[in-house]
């Protein structure tokens, strides 16, 4: 996955993202609601560069557009994060939170499978919702691609408890890599099977797990 990000860090370098993507108009974001937590306050900072990644593209972050999307003065924003390099790694670390706790009810229970069972439901539920691409790691990879590294432990990490739960090995990598293929060309726009294929693949992959 880390080598995907680097690539695509490489087209959008050569792509005119401003050219396709509406530029960010600071002045029109919303003011933030009356007195936040802490926690609240660092979450819609997390969720504002994230948003900005998706829609002015990964290159183009900066703590100014960051702390005016999520409704903070710059100071507010140098208090939860004191550089731009920590508001990246902390992207980089909220993407394996929330990533961990999307896999961990399915993955404890402990039964034959559960690992890669949840990840094709986490990808066919994503696919439903049209979830945003994972903007902030590309806005990591922008800043340093060195950021990416413990995406790369992570995810190592991550087929392993795939392949250690799963009752045939194989198909379950089958299935990882598919995501990560599919996930690849929706980032590149280089797809060679519509949607509808593409999910077909994923339930007759996890039609093979069931058997």
């Amino acid at each position: 996955m880390l080598e995907l990000y680097r690539l695509v860090g490489k087209v959008n370098e050569v792509r005119t993202l401003s050219a396709r993507r509406p530029a960010i108009d600071p002045s029109a974001e919303k003011p933030p609601s009356a007195a936040s937590p802490r926690s609240d306050t660092r979450r819609r900072i997390l969720d504002a560069a994230q948003d900005l990644a998706h829609c002015a593209g990964p290159g183009n972050l900066s703590l100014d557009a960051v702390a005016a999307r999520a409704g903070v003065s710059k100071g507010g924003l140098l208090y939860h994060f004191p550089s731009k390099t920590r508001l990246m790694e902390a992207l980089v670390e909220d993407f394996l939170s929330r990533f961990d706790a999307a896999m961990s009810a399915e993955e404890s229970t402990g039964r034959p499978d559960a690992a890669i069972r949840a990840y094709i439901a986490q990808f066919l539920t994503e696919r439903t919702r049209e979830a945003k691409p994972a903007s902030g790691l590309l806005a990591a990879l922008a800043e340093d691609p060195d950021m990416l590294a413990p995406v790369r432990r992570h995810e190592r990490d991550f087929l392993r408890r795939i392949r250690a739960n799963a009752s045939d090995p194989q198909i379950a990598t089958l299935a990882f890599l598919a995501i990560q293929g599919i996930r690849a060309m929706e980032l590149l726009n280089t797809r060679v099977l519509d949607r509808a294929e593409e999910d077909a693949l994923m339930v007759w992959l996890k039609a093979r797990l069931e058997t």
